[in-house]
Order: C-alpha cells, then sequence, then structure tokens
C-alpha cells in the first residue's frame, strides 16, 4: 500500500459511514494522501411510490430520513474537526446513480483506494443499495477496504 496518493470514503449518510471516514483520515494521513468523501443522497420517496402494500410501513420511510440528517450532522462534525486543525477534505455530495458517481470519482480523482461501511443494512438501505458493494466491487480499478463497525 506504499502507492497510496488519493483516497475515496464512499458515505451513504448513515451513522456506519463515521467509522469508514474515521479509517479514512487515519490511512490518508500515514500516506499522506489526498482525502475525498463522497456523500451518496437517496432519497426514499420515490422508492415509496413503487412501495408494494405492506412492505415497508410509511414510519420506517420518515425514521429513515430522520436518521440520515442525524447521520450528516455527525459525519460534518468529524470532518469539520480535521478541516479546522488543518487537514484537508474534498466533499462531493451526489444523488445520482451510487456505483456510477463512484466510477466516475474514482477515475476524474485517480483513486487508489476506496474505503466503504461493511454493515448489515435495514430494510429501506437494503432495498436502496442493496447488491451496490458487489458491483462497485467489480467494477473499481482500486483496490477497496470495507470497515466493519
Amino acid at each position: 500500500m506504499e502507492n497510496i496518493r488519493n483516497i475515496l470514503v464512499v458515505s451513504r449518510m448513515i451513522p456506519y459511514s463515521r467509522e469508514a471516514i474515521r479509517s479514512g483520515i487515519s490511512l490518508a494521513r500515514k500516506y499522506d494522501a489526498k482525502l475525498l468523501v463522497l456523500h451518496l443522497v437517496s432519497n426514499p420517496v420515490g422508492l415509496m411510490a413503487v412501495n408494494a402494500p405492506g412492505l415497508f410501513p410509511a414510519e420506517e420511510y420518515k425514521n429513515y430520513s430522520n436518521s440520515q440528517q442525524e447521520a450528516k450532522e455527525q459525519l460534518d462534525k468529524v470532518i469539520k474537526q480535521e478541516t479546522n486543525s488543518g487537514f484537508p477534505i474534498k466533499e462531493l455530495v451526489s444523488d445520482h446513480d451510487s456505483v456510477e458517481e463512484i466510477v466516475k470519482v474514482v477515475k476524474e480523482e485517480k483513486i487508489d483506494l476506496i474505503i466503504m461501511s461493511a454493515h448489515k443494512e435495514g430494510h429501506i438501505e437494503h432495498a436502496l443499495f442493496g447488491g451496490e458493494n458487489d458491483a462497485i466491487i467489480r467494477r473499481m480499478p482500486c483496490s477497496i477496504m470495507l470497515v466493519k463497525k
């Protein structure tokens, strides 16, 4: 791993992303690498439009949206603490197709390592992101590190 110059942390704006960001910060400091954080924003309202009756309770959509906002606030604190101490972190936000957006950023920013959280998904997360980690792993030209809590 001595040639790591550009690290991308993929954040799905969920609490587990905090651990991935911390790992990214640690490795970027160790290897004196550039750190980018890509926040992937998902809107479960679109999924709600195709929701089969009783598949996901409406309350679960509301809770997911609230938890996503809370996670974003926590992630902002972690990132702000580092940038305030002089450690540069470039943040990107996208609501496009996750896999395609990651591929685009990896190519444009010449990413050497991707860091993502690996955790058990909830029902809505599985519906929104199910199978994406496999697609990302197959399509990436660089190494990928999965962080478990």
